[in-house]
């Protein structure tokens, strides 16, 4: 298969760089290793994790269009109060975490809706499920990659430009691409929050989400195999054993004691989903909820559904990148996530002094898998570029910068905003929660040192251990793909390469003229971090 761009990966970085190369006039293939499109957003089910001021300024116009797409979606198919209805920052689930929490089907159906003219018009070609394992590359440009269906067939596909969206930079080791892993030393970096040696096996936790409701009967799974394993498993620095209400409060790692009310009866259009005032997981069943019943009409909802990504679901036993035993730890992960809901279902302290919630139900029709879990899992730290230019935590950090806001990047690209938020890891660190400055997307963290044609679109681009836990978060990732499509489409459109768009102050000043033409804000107003 031939195209102008190929993009490895269909998560919101992908999604978002097949739009912008597709708006540019581009032939794109697009591949993606699970059933749905959207990556966290969707197939991993974690409803997007975004800055304060997300309904007015701060990501993308075609970001934007995700969500208003999402918000639409409900008003016209879901039976929705006409109070709900009327409420123009619809929150469907009125979970605390986001302003925009949603089942993940919604949003894969927007993102297909999205995409949809491409598709009929022949110049996007959506492999699925396909995954990259396998690259030919010709000195410092990669000249095709092998896409393996999930029943053994093979693709070669070939283009101009090759973008690693995956969700743990799959095409770096494939194409020779020189890469980092885990968490760099100070001498690497300078970061005040890095170790003196660096630990490239010391990765954040991985988790497998899932979706649950409350309603009348006994839905009790059966009980996990590791289900004794887990209950017993006591990390040093928890606070308690995992399976339990005792965690640490990630901001000040002191024990902080969670509180689980299923199906409160709670206004939903009152609840204010702002980090920068609330964390907003006191009540875990709030924290993540998907679908608030009391936004639709009586009926319609017999449950709220809310989505399990809680601290006890966390596996940090060991990293799943670059270690041959990966598959084993992805599937301890699916079995610490049912040994989590086991114990919800059975053993669980509740506020009336019982214990068991046999009630809760899984909803694996929700998250579209067979065994009821996420498609895939929520892998928050890949493989990073060894980048022209690595963003640092001195470059955003509100205790290092302090009012003078974070770096601004000649280069900038586009914007983003959210705590460093490292969770627990597998070199056995506890949370690292920092405040962050509004920060800006530099073009060098794209551009990888040596090769010509390869552009980080998602996770993969050049952040560090530290810095990586504030620019993988949905908007950012989104913006990050849309930047290297669009990269990639005006490279083709003026015969230059990357490395020179960056390096010639009259190239870069068109191709950001191209950005802000398309929406993509590259500055922040005069905002203070949190």
């Amino acid at each position: 298969m031939h195209a102008d761009v190929l993009i490895v990966g269909g998560g919101l970085g992908g999604v978002a760089a097949a739009l912008a190369a597709l708006r540019a006039g581009r032939s794109v293939v697009l591949s993606e290793e699970f059933d749905w499109l959207g990556g966290q957003l969707t197939s991993q089910a974690v409803p997007p994790d975004e800055h304060s001021w997300v309904e007015r300024f701060g990501v993308t116009a075609s970001y934007r269009a995700l969500r208003d797409g999402i918000r639409d979606y409900y008003r016209r198919y879901y039976p929705l109060t006409a109070r709900s209805r009327a409420a123009r920052e619809l929150n469907p689930g009125a979970g605390h975490v986001s302003r925009l929490c949603a089942e993940p089907r919604v949003a894969v159906a927007v993102i297909d809706a999205m995409l949809a003219p491409y598709r009929g018009s022949g110049r996007l070609t959506v492999l699925q499920p396909y995954r990259p394992t396998g690259a030919e590359t010709d000195g410092d440009r990669v000249t095709a990659v092998e896409l393996t269906g999930r029943d053994g067939t093979t693709v070669t596909a070939a283009a101009a430009y090759v973008l690693d969206a995956t969700e743990t930079g799959e095409l770096l080791p494939l194409t020779g691409t020189e890469y980092v892993t885990g968490f760099e030393s100070r001498d690497d970096t300078g970061e005040p929050s890095a170790p003196d040696e660096a630990q490239p096996a010391n990765m954040q936790a991985v988790s497998v989400c899932f979706a649950i409701d409350r309603v009348d009967g006994d839905h009790t799974i059966d009980r996990p195999a590791s289900y004794d394993f887990w209950r017993a498993y006591r990390p040093e620095f928890w606070g308690g054993p995992l399976l339990g209400w005792r965690t640490p409060n990630p901001r000040t790692l002191e024990t902080s004691v969670r509180s689980f009310t299923p199906n409160p009866d709670d206004d939903p259009l009152a609840v204010v989903a702002d980090q920068r005032l609330s964390p907003g997981d006191g009540n875990l069943w709030t924290f993540r909820r998907i679908a608030a019943r009391r936004h639709f009409v009586p009926g319609a909802y017999a449950s709220d559904i809310t989505l399990v990504n809680w601290p006890m679901i966390d596996y940090f036993e060991a990293p799943v990148i670059d270690v041959p035993d990966a598959v084993k730890h992805l599937d301890a992960a699916r079995d610490l996530s049912r040994s989590v809901l086991y114990w919800l279902q059975t053993e669980a302290p509740r506020e009336d002094g019982g214990t068991g919630h046999p009630g809760l139900r899984l909803r694996g029709d929700v998250t579209g898998s067979a065994d009821g879990l996420a498609q895939a899992p929520y892998i928050r730290e890949g493989r990073r570029i060894r980048a022209e230019y690595t963003i640092v935590e001195q470059d955003l950090s509100l205790a290092v910068r302090g009012d003078k806001g974070a770096v601004s990047y000649d280069d900038s690209v586009g914007v983003g905003m959210y705590r460093i938020d490292l969770h627990p890891s597998t070199g056995g660190d506890n949370y690292l929660d920092v405040p962050s400055c509004p920060f800006e997307i530099p073009l060098g963290a794209l551009l990888p040192r040596r090769m010509e044609n390869l552009l980080a679109a998602g996770k993969s681009l050049g952040a560090t251990h530290v810095t990586n836990g504030c620019y993988r978060l949905h908007p950012v990732e989104w913006n990050v793909g849309e930047a290297a499509g669009a990269l990639a489409a005006f490279c083709l459109d003026r015969n230059v390469a990357p490395r020179a768009v960056r390096a010639t102050p009259a190239l870069l000043g068109e191709y950001q003229a191209r950005l802000d033409d398309d929406g993509v804000e590259r500055r922040w107003p005069d905002v203070v971090g949190y």
